[in-house]
């Protein structure tokens, strides 16, 4: 094979940095026959130089910097693989990358929801492109298939479980029984959760990915800014086993959906119904079901973290690279999917807008006519139920729960609803809500 490799610097050597490495030095002859043209890391920046070179094979050509600016400058890449995270230093890097007409594969999902747009707009302008499989699902090829696979379709919605760690603390929720707290501290001491799970845990990391797929699904800028978040701490695992009882699994689902009058971008606690896919798919794994007007529904599926998992993804963007014969042709898939100046600035709709079933669970007196008072209130805002429970009060305690689903109505509709019921003299305790997707 005479064609010239694709010379590659990869700037920040952790995880996924080494998980890269790893692959692309197990799997070279596969993919230089796949690329057309070997694939090689010339340089590597991390601050901690000495760790780097230790962990390379004896013989090895490969550059190793300390300082990522240094390496750009001289090492001369093709592109640069952006492994360090944060919105830091990391857009300064890929700025100064761009503007020396370096591509840059990236797994920075936090970074691209901030300031995707404006980067994306730099790199059209110098002729070279950002890629960023990596950084939404890991090892699942779910940004080729939105911006390539399903470029035939109105897309109609994209509905995920993207965060493996909340993903996984909810699955074993259900298994054991447990409380939040104890299942985190078990993901944590597991490797599934960080030390600070806050950017799990309360969405962050949901929304991140959620609006970069929002963004390539509806032909809209990227709006991490609108995205509806709401995390999974005060999930308790009652209403995880009376989910279960009433047929559904409770999943932190992030939602893309396009509606008449703009699109819907939210993520939380969801149940949804237990014979669906989705709602199997268990532990760290990750999902995203996405809905085309042509193709119907199509869910992919697998690891969404990992060492190499994440590496399979950025090294997938490295072969697109190498197979590009020019700049202008790795630009023929625009970043967002649509043409730059296509991108249509829809209107993100507010929580209030967003239709759905509804759980409610409400905790009640034990009399007669409770029942007849809750419906009462609901058909006054015009919300019918579709399933509900009535827990067998404990011996002399004189209170019940009594839990339903509504069929779908409008989330401003419930929540009126819902302080309703809270002025009942029957009902003893704020209702708790969640909301269903039904994923007909």
């Amino acid at each position: 094979m005479s064609a010239r490799a694709l010379r590659v610097a990869i700037a920040g050597l952790g995880t996924v940095g080494g998980g890269t490495l790893a692959v692309l030095t197990r799997n070279a002859e596969v993919i230089a026959r796949r690329a057309g043209r070997p694939v090689q890391v010339v340089a590597i920046a991390d601050l901690d130089t000495e760790r780097v070179k230790a962990s390379l094979p004896a013989g090895s050509t490969i550059e190793v910097y300390s300082d990522a600016m240094a390496m750009l400058a001289q090492a001369k890449p093709d592109v640069v693989v952006e492994l360090i995270g944060g919105t830091g230093f990391a857009q300064a890097l890929m700025k100064a990358a761009i503007d020396q007409k370096v591509h840059v594969v990236t797994a920075n999902k936090a970074l691209l929801a901030k300031h995707g747009n404006e980067l994306f707009a730099q790199a059209q302008a110098q002729g070279v492109t950002i890629r960023y499989e990596a950084a939404v699902a890991g090892g699942i090829p779910i940004i080729k298939a939105l911006r390539e696979g399903l470029t035939a379709n109105r897309i109609e919605s994209v509905v995920g479980i993207i965060n493996g760690t909340t993903n996984f603390i909810l699955s074993t929720m259900r298994d054991k029984g447990q409380a939040f707290a104890e299942v985190l501290a078990e993901a944590q001491r597991l490797g599934y959760a960080e030390a600070d799970p806050t950017f799990d845990v309360e969405g962050h990391d949901a929304g991140h990915k959620l609006s970069l797929m929002a963004a390539i699904a509806f032909g809209m800028p990227v709006r991490f800014d609108q995205v509806s978040l709401e995390g999974i701490t005060a999930l308790q695992a009652t209403d995880i086993t009376y989910a279960e009882k009433l047929g559904y699994r409770i999943k932190l689902l992030g939602i893309a959906r396009r509606r008449e009058h703009g699109v819907e971008l939210r993520v939380h606690p969801t149940l949804v119904p237990a014979r669906h896919l989705l709602a199997n798919v268990e532990g760290a794994m990750n999902a995203v079901l996405v809905t085309g007007d042509a193709v119907g529904q199509t869910l992919y599926t697998g690891k969404g973290a990992g060492a190499e998992p994440t590496a399979s993804a950025v090294i997938a963007d490295l072969v697109d690279l190498a197979r590009a014969s020019s700049a202008a042709s790795a630009l023929e898939v625009p970043a967002l999917a649509f043409q730059a100046e296509s991108l249509e600035a829809l209107p993100v709709l507010p929580m209030a807008d967003a239709v759905g079933g509804h759980y409610l669970r409400l905790r009640v007196k034990d009399q007669p006519g409770v029942l007849a008072d809750i419906t009462r209130q609901l058909a006054d805002h015009h919300i019918s139920i579709d399933a509900f429970i009535q827990q067998e009060p404990a011996a002399g305690s004189g209170q019940t729960d009594v839990v339903l689903i509504t069929h779908p109505c409008e989330e401003r509709a419930l929540r009126l609803a819902s302080g309703r019921l809270a002025q009942l003299p029957s009902v003893l305790a704020e209702p708790v809500s969640l909301r269903v997707e039904f994923l007909a």
